[in-house]
């Protein structure tokens, strides 16, 4: 498997990727999350034209896992990291978020962001485990402040959310 970025005639399998992860939302009692309908093609195609979109592919160059990331406060934020249920338990998700990291290294931001869920296993406890550490409240950044608005607004903190960041 090797790290690429995404083309754009793989937006929709991004969004099939998206779909097929969140199924396992279902099985913990978030059946709201795993129906969710991934970002539209448009919004996606965004974080292509942006150079913020990567996918891991097979050995058959078809992805299996994506990553998603904006610019928020001098940071590089990610949006959605999502790894086919077939591909998982494999490293998949943090070479993409050490791709992440790299590429932010190499853009001099200094961390990484993200919001997540604290009482999912492969959501807060997984991204500890990849080097981030949760943000106090007080001390998000204004960029910080409004994506958790949105996801407030959207339904997203009727569970337990925070935000992590991973220093660069």
């Amino acid at each position: 498997m090797h790290i690429r970025s995404v083309r754009l005639d793989e937006l929709p399998v991004l969004q099939d990727i998206e779909r097929a992860a969140g199924q396992c939302f279902r099985d913990i009692g978030m059946p709201e999350i795993a129906e969710d309908e991934p970002l539209p093609l448009g919004e996606l195609a965004r974080y292509h034209d942006a150079g913020l979109a990567w996918v891991v592919a097979d050995d058959a160059d078809v992805p299996v896992a994506y990553l998603i990331a904006d610019r928020v406060d001098g940071n590089l934020h990610v949006e959605q990291v999502s790894v086919h249920p077939d591909s998982a338990r494999r490293g998949v998700g943090r070479s993409l978020l050490d791709h992440l990291a790299a590429h932010a290294g190499s853009e001099g931001a200094p961390a990484l962001t993200l919001t997540t869920f604290t009482q999912v296993p492969w959501n807060a406890p997984y991204y500890a485990r990849c080097g981030f550490q949760v943000m106090d409240d007080n001390r998000l950044t204004p960029g910080l402040r409004k994506i958790r608005e949105s996801e407030a607004a959207h339904g997203l903190d009727r569970w337990p959310r925070a935000c992590m960041r991973r220093a660069l």
